[in-house]
């Protein structure tokens, strides 16, 4: 099986000044044009589903894929974002760095809980969960829209490949199962800490 996992383009979030706690944004213009360069990159692949996330970025990303790819889409809850913004509504993005990385590193522990926030451990577990049952069905060739969050994660946690730099706006990362080993095959967009591949 070919996976492709994809962040999805620029969202308003993305270039304003504030966190908005578990928000759910629609693309920029920019955006719009990143979902449309994913299509045209994946235009000849043989792409069969895509599994998105119902956040609304995801969603408008994965429709522009969808419609030029003329394959079907697949929406589902698992494949959101982590919410660790409902600990900090409204929130300046220039101001509290070291308040919101702490949240980040508190989130990390499985043992911490933050009101009105997901644990990383029900993070955790619902994406390698979902993740397994797609990568355990007949597809042959498959994408998944999806935030930072579950792609860190599918590197961190399944993959074991440690952590990112960075994930752009419109990344596209091939990996390949053959029998139960998953491999990667290419990373657009992104930057991993250690190069490890």
């Amino acid at each position: 099986m070919n996976i492709y996992l994809i962040r999805h383009g620029e969202s308003t979030s993305d270039v304003k000044k504030k966190y908005d706690g578990d928000y759910d944004d629609h693309l920029t213009e920019s955006g719009l044009q990143d979902a449309k360069t994913i299509a045209k990159k994946l235009s000849g692949h043989d792409i069969e589903v895509v599994f998105t996330s119902p956040k609304i970025r995801a969603r408008e990303t994965s429709k522009i894929i969808s419609d030029a790819l003329h394959c079907k889409t697949f929406i589902t809850d698992d494949l959101a974002e982590q919410n660790i913004y409902g600990a900090y509504l409204e929130l300046d993005k220039n101001q509290p760095e070291e308040r919101y990385r702490r949240l980040g590193e508190i989130l990390v522990d499985k043992d911490d809980v933050v009101d009105g926030s997901e644990t990383y451990q029900n993070f955790k577990e619902r994406i390698i969960r979902y993740f397994s049952d797609i990568t355990h069905q007949s597809f042959e060739t498959v994408a998944i829209v999806t935030h930072g969050g579950p792609i860190r994660c599918i590197f961190r946690e399944i993959l074991g490949l440690g952590e990112f730099n960075n994930i752009g706006n419109g990344a596209i990362i091939k990996l390949k199962k053959e029998s139960s080993v998953l491999s990667v095959v290419n990373i657009d967009n992104a930057v991993l800490k250690d190069a490890k591949l």
